[in-house]
């Protein structure tokens, strides 16, 4: 790739988050931004969406007309997943805390739950879907396995659940060991004993320029919109860093390295 055309506006694929004015990337990583695609949000595409992309497309295999469910729909991977449902023709529930409900349904969710009235679990037991969901994709990471763990009441029985975690809150005993539980009801108790009869899959993003290119196409096309949920100059990062681990933005928190960008 000549210097010339990485001079272009582009919108970058790496696998680390980072604040810097310059990377050093393949090209394969690289694709041209739509022209109504801001660099700003351009910043905060490629990570969450490809994540998003692999999980629904690439693991679950996606089919127009199946109904998947996003947990963490306000979430930055939460917010594309919606989206690229959407797009891909299916019918999608996601769950946010009240306040973000119009947020969710902005991405398009045709249904939406409050996780913070009753646990997600019980109410899914209680109100199964008809059909029951495709696909369930964690976008929060959750620590907790009772939504997988009681998914055969509304996880069809050759349906998946996608996990992007899980991540512990910190290092102490009890959240490790939340980890332990969840690795071994996942993958490891078998049927016979009590497993849950429904696959499972945690997974960390593997890039794909095909994914990429795709992921354009759609961005292209007015398919997906990129969600900010705020911008700063690169003197606020540690502001940027603080709302990031708040766990309330909706959309990707932007740190402006060059303060001209738009």
């Amino acid at each position: 790739m000549s210097l010339a055309e990485l001079g272009k506006e582009l919108s970058q694929a790496i696998r680390q988050g980072a604040l810097a004015q310059y990377v050093h990337m393949p090209a394969d990583n690289l694709v041209i931004r739509p022209p109504h695609i801001s660099p700003v949000e351009a910043a905060g595409i490629t990570l969450v969406a490809e994540t998003a992309y692999e999980g629904l497309i690439d693991i679950g295999k996606l089919e127009a007309g199946q109904t998947v469910l996003i947990n963490g729909g306000s979430s930055a991977v939460g917010a594309y997943a919606i989206q690229i449902a959407k797009a891909k023709g299916a019918k999608v529930v996601a769950t946010a805390s009240g306040k973000n409900e119009a947020f969710v349904r902005k991405m398009g969710a045709d249904e939406f739950i409050d996780y913070t009235t009753t646990p997600l679990h019980e109410y899914l037991a209680a109100n199964p879907p008809t059909p029951k969901f495709h696909i369930i994709l964690d976008a929060v990471a959750l620590t907790d396995i009772s939504l997988y763990a009681n998914s055969p009441a509304y996880l069809a029985p050759n349906g998946i659940f996608i996990s992007t975690g899980p991540m512990p809150k910190n290092l102490s005993i009890p959240e490790l060991w939340k980890i332990v539980t969840t690795v071994y009801t996942g993958y490891l108790k078998p049927g016979w004993l009590g497993g849950v009869k429904r696959r499972y899959k945690i997974f960390l993003l593997i890039h794909k320029k095909e994914r990429l290119d795709d992921i354009r196409k759609m961005l292209a096309e007015g398919l997906i919109t990129p969600p900010v949920d705020s911008v700063y100059d690169f003197d606020d990062a540690l502001k940027a860093y603080d709302r990031l681990m708040s766990s309330r933005a909706t959309g990707k928190v932007v740190v402006k390295v060059d303060p001209t960008l738009t």
